[in-house]
C-alpha cells in the first residue's frame, strides 16, 4: 500500500474518532502512531512517541499557556468579569439592545486578561445571560450574543490558538498577541453595530434598560481599572519589549493575584478552584499538542502535505485565488474539527504554502484565528453554543444556533476586510522593537 493511501486511511479513521467524541489528543497520537508504524517501523514509532510526548511536556515555550490560563481563572474566581459587565451595563445599557453590546464589550475586556474561547464564553455566560433574562431580551439574541462574544478570546491577546500558531511557524509571539489588537476591537465594534441593527428592526428582541446616573457611570469605572492595569501590564511591556511572551505570562498572572488580594475578592476556595482548572485545561492543551505533533510526523512520512502543496501552487491562477481556496478550506475544517487541533494539523501543510505565496506570516496568522472564531460557533463542532447551552439549559440549542447568525455575518466581514487591508493586523506589529 502508497503512503498517500495509508495517509488517507489515517485521516479518515482519525475523523470518525473524533465524531465518535473521543478525546481529540489520544486519537490524533493513537492514529498517528499506529500509520508511522506502518509505513517506518513500530519500534520507530515508540521512539517518535516518547519523544515527542517529552518534548512537548518539557518544552518552555508552551509553559507560557498555563500562565495565562491561570491569569484568566484568577480573573474569574476574582469578580473580574462580573464588574467588567457592571461598568460596560452602565454605560450602554439604555441603548438599543445595550445590555447585549454591554456583555459584548465585557467579552472583549475580558478576552485581554483570559487567553480562551470557551473560557470567556462560560464566564460571560454565567455573569450576563441572567440579567438579559431579567431584563426581557430574547434567548437566542441573548445566547447568541455571548457564544459569538465568547470567540473574541482567541484574538484580542493574550491568545492560546496565537501561542500555538507562533510556535508551529516559528514566529514572534509577541508580534502575534499585538497583530491581534487591532482586529479585535475592529470586530468588537461590528458585532456592536449588528446588535443596533438588529434591535432596531426588531425592538421585541431587547428593551431598553434605564439610564444609569453620571455618578453611577462614574462609580462603575473602578471594575475597568484593573483590567487596564493588566492589560497594558502585559501587553505593554511586550510591546516595547521588556519581557517575553513566558515572562509576560508570569507577571499577568501574578499582576492579577495581586490585584485579586488587594480588592479581597478571591476567596481561598476560588483560588485552588483556579489552579485546579488552570491544570486540567492546560494538560487537555498539552495532550492535543502532543497528539498533533505525533500525527503531523505520520502526515509528514505519508507525503500527503506535499502533494496538497504541489497541488495547490500547481494551479495556474492568482495568488488571492489560490489563497482564497485555503481559507475555505480553513473555513470547512473549522466547522468539523476543535480549533486547536485545526491549526496544529493544518497549519504546517499551508503555512509554507502561504509564505512562498509572498503573504505575511503574521497576517496570515490573524486570519487563521479569525476563521477558527466562525468554526467555534458554527455545526457541527460549535464548542461556545454547546458552552452557552450548558448554561442556559432553558434554551433550545436551535435557538442559539439561530442567534448565532447574524453575529456570524459580522465576523466574515471582519475576516475578509484584512485580505484588502492587511495593515489592519500588521500595523502596531510594525511598530514593535
Amino acid at each position: 500500500m502508497s503512503p498517500i493511501m495509508v495517509g488517507i486511511i489515517g485521516i479518515v479513521a482519525l475523523f470518525f474518532f473524533i465524531f465518535s467524541r473521543m478525546p481529540v489528543g489520544f486519537v490524533m497520537a493513537i492514529v498517528g502512531f499506529i500509520g508511522f508504524g506502518c509505513l517506518v517501523s513500530f519500534d520507530a514509532s515508540l521512539n517518535l512517541m516518547a519523544k515527542d510526548v517529552f518534548a512537548v511536556f518539557s518544552s518552555y515555550n508552551l509553559t507560557v499557556i498555563p500562565l495565562f490560563v491561570l491569569m484568566g481563572q484568577l480573573a474569574f474566581h476574582a469578580g473580574i468579569s462580573a464588574r467588567l459587565f457592571d461598568a460596560a451595563y452602565k454605560f450602554m445599557g439604555h441603548l438599543p439592545g445595550g445590555l447585549a453590546i454591554a456583555a459584548i464589550g465585557a467579552c472583549a475586556a475580558f478576552s485581554a486578561i483570559c487567553g480562551s474561547t470557551n473560557a470567556t464564553a462560560a464566564t460571560m455566560a454565567a455573569a450576563t445571560l441572567p440579567e438579559m433574562k431579567r431584563y426581557n431580551y430574547k434567548p437566542g439574541l441573548a445566547t447568541g450574543v455571548i457564544a459569538a462574544g465568547g470567540s473574541l478570546g482567541i484574538l484580542i491577546p493574550p491568545s492560546i490558538i496565537f501561542i500555538v500558531y507562533g510556535i508551529l511557524t516559528e514566529q514572534s509571539i509577541g508580534k502575534l498577541f499585538v497583530a491581534g489588537i487591532l482586529p479585535g476591537l475592529i470586530l468588537t465594534v461590528l458585532f456592536a453595530l449588528t446588535i443596533v441593527i438588529w434591535t432596531t428592526v426588531d425592538p421585541s428582541q431587547a428593551p431598553r434598560g434605564p439610564k444609569a446616573s453620571f455618578g453611577d457611570r462614574l462609580h462603575s469605572l473602578s471594575g475597568l481599572v484593573e483590567t487596564l492595569f493588566l492589560f497594558l501590564l502585559v501587553m505593554g511591556g511586550l510591546f516595547v519589549g521588556f519581557f517575553t511572551p513566558t515572562e509576560a505570562g508570569a507577571i499577568g498572572a501574578f499582576g492579577t493575584l495581586v490585584v485579586a488580594v488587594i480588592r479581597r475578592n478571591l476567596s481561598w476556595k476560588g483560588f485552588v478552584t483556579s489552579l485546579v482548572e488552570t491544570t486540567r485545561m492546560s494538560c487537555m492543551i498539552l495532550v492535543i499538542v502532543a497528539g498533533a505533533t505525533i500525527f503531523g510526523h505520520f502526515l509528514a512520512v505519508s507525503t500527503i502535505p506535499f502533494e496538497i502543496a504541489t497541488w495547490i501552487t500547481g494551479f495556474d491562477l492568482p495568488r488571492a485565488a489560490i489563497m482564497s481556496m485555503i481559507i475555505l478550506l480553513f473555513l470547512i475544517g473549522g466547522c468539523v474539527i476543535d480549533a486547536l487541533a485545526l491549526i496544529m494539523l493544518t497549519v504546517p501543510i499551508f503555512f509554507p504554502v502561504v509564505i512562498q505565496l509572498g503573504y505575511d506570516p503574521l497576517w496570515f496568522g490573524v486570519v487563521i484565528v479569525l476563521i477558527t472564531q466562525i468554526g467555534v460557533i458554527t455545526p457541527p463542532v460549535g464548542i461556545n453554543v454547546y458552552i452557552v447551552s450548558g448554561v442556559a439549559r432553558d434554551v433550545p440549542l436551535e435557538v442559539i444556533f439561530k442567534g448565532v447568525v447574524p453575529l456570524l455575518i459580522a465576523l466574515i466581514v471582519g475576516t475578509f476586510l484584512l485580505i484588502p487591508f492587511p495593515q489592519i493586523a500588521l500595523f502596531l506589529p510594525g511598530l514593535m522593537k
